[in-house]
Parts: C-alpha cells; sequence; structure tokens
C-alpha cells in the first residue's frame, strides 16, 4: 500500500472513531433507579438547604420512581410545600390539589387544603389592582375552616379570612370613592353597599356609612342619608366619621334618624332607637 493509501486510511479511522465517540456521548445517560430512602433524604436535605425547586423535583422523583410506596404520598405533599416556599404558586396548588384529589381521606389533607389557600394568599396584591386571588384566597380559606374548624390550619384561616375581607371591602371602597369624585353617586352608592352588606367586620364600615351621608345628601334622598347617620352614630359612636357625618346632616338642617325600612338599618339587624 502506498503512502498516501495508508494516510487516507489513518485518516478514516479517526474519523470514525471521531464519530463513534460523539455518538456514545450523545445517548442519553443509562435510567438509574435509586432507592426510595436515600433519594426522599436527598430531597429532604435539598429543602433544608433552602434550594427549593431542587427539593420538589426530588420529591416528584421519588413519586415517579416509586408510586406504590409509603413515601410516595408523603413526597407530593412536600414537593407542593418546597413549590410553596419557591414561591412557584401556581405548581404548588396543582402538585397540593392533586394529592386532594388522590388523597381525599389521609391525615394530611387539611394540610393540603391550607397549603392552597395560602398560595392564594401569598399572590393578594393592593387594593388598586385586579383581586381575583384575593376573592380566590377568600374561597379557599373559608374551606379550611369549614372542613376543619377545630384544627390548627382553621385558627389560621380565620385570621387571615378578617385580613382577606379587608382586603375586598377595601378594593370596593377604593372604586367607591373614584364614582363618587366623578358625581357617580348611585354607582359609588352600590360600592358602599357592598361593603356593608358583604363586609360588616371589616375596619372599612365607618367610612362606607359616612359616604353614603355624603352620596344620599348630594342626590337628595335626605332619609337614607339620615339613616346612614343614625347607624354610623349607633355603632361607631366615638368615630370621626360620625362627627364628620353628623356635621353634614346639621349643616343641611338634618339629624341622624332611624329608619327601620332601609336597607341600611336592616343589614345591620338592629331595632334602632331616634334617639339623636
Amino acid at each position: 500500500m502506498g503512502t498516501f493509501a495508508r494516510l487516507r486510511s489513518a485518516a478514516l479511522a479517526v474519523v470514525v472513531a471521531t464519530l463513534a465517540a460523539c455518538s456514545n456521548n450523545s445517548e442519553p445517560e443509562a435510567y438509574v433507579e435509586k432507592p426510595v430512602e436515600p433519594l426522599y433524604n436527598e430531597a429532604a436535605d435539598a429543602l433544608a438547604a433552602e434550594r427549593y425547586n431542587k427539593a420538589a423535583d426530588l420529591f416528584l422523583e421519588v413519586e415517579r420512581q416509586h408510586p406504590y410506596s409509603i413515601w410516595a404520598t408523603k413526597a407530593q405533599l412536600m414537593a407542593a410545600f418546597a413549590y410553596y416556599q419557591a414561591e412557584k404558586y401556581a405548581e404548588a396548588i396543582d402538585t397540593a390539589q392533586r394529592f386532594i384529589q388522590l388523597h381525599p381521606g389521609n391525615k394530611d389533607a387539611a394540610y393540603a387544603y391550607y397549603l392552597v389557600a395560602v398560595c392564594y394568599y401569598g399572590q393578594i396584591v393592593d387594593v388598586g389592582r385586579d383581586q381575583k386571588n384575593t376573592e380566590l384566597a377568600l374561597a379557599a380559606l373559608s374551606e379550611v375552616v369549614r372542613r376543619f374548624p377545630d384544627t390548627d390550619y382553621a385558627r389560621d384561616a380565620r385570621l387571615k379570612l378578617d385580613l382577606t375581607r379587608d382586603h375586598l371591602a377595601g378594593k370596593e371602597m377604593e372604586v367607591g370613592r373614584y364614582y363618587q369624585s366623578r358625581k357617580q353617586y348611585l354607582a359609588a352608592v352600590n360600592r358602599y353597599r357592598t361593603v356593608i352588606e358583604k363586609y360588616q367586620t371589616t375596619t372599612h364600615v365607618p367610612e362606607a356609612l359616612h359616604r353614603l351621608v355624603e352620596s344620599y345628601l348630594a342626590i337628595g334622598l335626605t332619609r337614607e342619608a339620615q339613616a346612614a347617620g343614625a347607624v354610623l352614630g349607633y355603632n361607631y359612636p366615638g368615630s370621626s366619621w360620625y362627627q364628620d357625618s353628623y356635621a353634614l346632616l346639621t349643616n343641611a338642617d338634618l339629624r341622624p334618624l332611624a329608619d327601620s325600612g332601609s336597607w341600611i338599618t336592616r343589614a345591620f339587624d338592629r331595632t334602632l332607637d331616634s334617639v339623636f
């Protein structure tokens, strides 16, 4: 064989070897199933190290590799918790809801419901923006209280419910003030009415009653304005809002006056005496 032929053969051998090596490197690594306990412990270690995304992946791997193990059920809920810690709320909600669907009678179902609720709660935004997640939080927190009333989860959910309702009431007040500032008084009244009828335990009710006095006076519905002032004075006598409402009414030669036929009086489910 001539020199050129030998060189060409050697070059071809190198190319073939290189292609073979590239082919081997491009092949996926062989799948290796790990024993369940070391895999779960690896996930737990990642969670403890605050590597939440890694922890979630590993917990889900426990479920995937060992679906019939007693560890799989726990790992699924822990994956939801890891996503929550990573503030990946959508993934946390999906994983927790899947746990609920697959294991509705599990002793940890209460925590799964609670985790869904706090994920929505964690996404509540300021009152100037859309309140869809606030409404979802309200529904999910109420579900925790309804299903598991005697648990620590329910006790915390009740506290969060108060804050959630206050937030929703604040949104209604913001919209009501917007309409009122543009002299769209009936639209404003509807927003304040929502606060009084749906969120009566919130901090916004005294202002809502005062704004009703303002709005009703502006459109000439004096009896409703007086009724709002009476309810405000009866329930919040020391409030600065009542002082402002009283001044508005007296400047119009009116007084707070209870009216059992008014929706405002009925909303508070009390019979007021006309003592003003």
